[in-house]
């Protein structure tokens, strides 16, 4: 088995050194895939027996919590930058 291997190896090497030195050349064409045709058939008939949703809208009474706001007076932190002049930028 390994000589086989060997053998293929060394077939491909001499295949590979003919084409490198011009010795060698192969024309190929393009090929084209298949054209494929499909006629007939058809698809499986499902029937589904479903529940029946209604949708609608009824009062009822329900506690609702209430929220108030105030306004604090409090320190927060504040961040600036000040900015390098941008050269030939005169402001």
């Amino acid at each position: 088995m390994r000589a086989l291997l060997v053998l293929i190896g060394l077939a491909a090497l001499v295949v590979a050194g003919l084409m490198a030195t011009g010795m060698m050349t192969l024309q190929t064409t393009p090929g084209s895939m298949p054209t494929l045709k499909f006629e007939g058939g058809k698809a499986p008939a499902v029937k589904a027996d479903v529940a029946t949703i209604s949708v609608g809208t009824e009062n009822r009474s329900i506690e609702v919590p209430t929220v108030t706001t105030t306004n604090k007076m409090i320190t927060v932190p504040t961040v600036t930058m000040d900015k390098p002049a941008q050269p030939g930028n005169t402001q």
